[in-house]
């Protein structure tokens, strides 16, 4: 499977929605679902923002 998302952007997501403490105790599997739609939500704001600033 590709890897679509780098570890440390995940890292970073993970502390900006305040979610890195269940990470780093249960790993990737512990996080609510809910978070992980938010996480997801806020990869491809940040992914849009990319590409809108990348256009000429």
């Amino acid at each position: 499977m590709a890897k679509i998302m780098s570890e440390n952007l995940r890292w970073e997501l993970a502390k900006e929605l305040g979610v890195d403490h269940i990470v780093q105790t249960e790993g990737w599997g512990g996080v609510p679902s809910r978070e992980c739609g938010n996480l997801v939500r806020k990869a491809i704001e940040l992914a849009e923002r990319n590409l809108s600033n990348s256009k000429f």
